[in-house]
């Protein structure tokens, strides 16, 4: 019987530039290394041991791993012949534009994480990235919407590793009316801004600006958005629109995207909502 190879590797793209991301599952002890980028993953099996700014740290499924920009570490298995886990690494710059800093400076200040919310975080980071790289493939038109959904978790991801775990003070609590971000979403349903487009309308980070609307709002923006499709699509059904058409005019990647998310939100198919108006 063949063994299994000893080191499997991808590498995957983003919708912004300065971010990508790696999947691996390696057997390979890693020499002294740095990236000119921040990292931070999730062990999702096995164990490694590795030098870091802080000495020697054992990280385990489950832990979050994480690295400065020139920081100098290594790795190799531990406990076990191989580890798996995924990465996503980010510019500096990055850092500093989703958290609205003017330093590019910050450092992070645990090699080795635990933390369910920005593991959470993470996972659905993660998951985004796939269906953006997915969903998008056939469907151009979709890719904003999935774009916002990415940025949404980014920004996220980026907001509590800087108020957390890192040496910034924490981001002051926004207080700016974002009734203007929901209009805006409202009137470009079918091609919708980037969170950054609309961190700019009221002069907050994106990750301001996320936790603001969510405050007024009760759901990020990104969520407000596929609601209101969903309410489109009904509005739509209601007054004759084949489900194929209605899907398309709410902005919907294809019909079974409209079905998930409309059976999601009311408790019944399109099909059924249409059907049911017969009578």
């Amino acid at each position: 019987m063949k063994a299994p190879p000893d080191h499997r590797s991808q590498v995957f793209g983003t919708p912004w530039e300065g971010v990508h991301g790696t999947a691996i599952d390696s057997a390979r002890h890693y020499g002294r290394h740095w990236h000119s980028t921040y990292g931070l993953g999730l062990l999702e099996h096995g164990a490694q041991r590795s030098a870091s700014g802080r000495g020697k740290v054992d990280a385990y499924a489950g832990d979050l791993i994480a690295t400065n920009p020139g920081e100098v570490h290594d790795g190799m298995p531990l406990g076990g012949p191989s580890r798996r886990w995924r990465m996503v690494y980010f510019d500096p710059g990055v850092m500093a534009a989703m958290n609205g800093d003017a330093a590019t400076d910050v450092a992070l200040t645990r090699p080795v994480i635990q933390d369910a919310r920005l593991g959470d975080t993470l996972r659905r980071l993660f998951s985004r990235l796939d269906d953006w790289r997915v969903l998008t493939r056939d469907t151009p038109d979709a890719r904003r919407v999935e774009t916002l959904a990415c940025e949404e978790s980014l920004a996220e991801v980026c907001g509590l590793l800087r108020d957390n775990h890192s040496t910034a003070a924490p981001s002051r609590e926004a207080t700016a009316d974002v009734k203007q971000v929901r209009e805006r979403l409202a009137d470009e349903l079918l091609a919708p801004p980037t969170l950054a487009e609309l961190a700019a309308m009221t002069g907050l980070s994106t990750y301001q600006v996320l936790r603001r609307f969510e405050k007024a709002y009760g759901v990020p923006p990104h969520a407000w958005l596929v609601l209101q499709r969903s309410e489109r699509a009904r509005h739509l059904i209601r007054h004759g629109a084949a489900l194929a058409e209605a899907a398309a005019a709410s902005g919907f990647s294809d019909q079974s995207h409209m079905t998930r998310i409309f059976t999601r939100q009311f408790g019944f198919t399109p099909g059924a909502w249409q059907r049911g108006l017969r009578f």
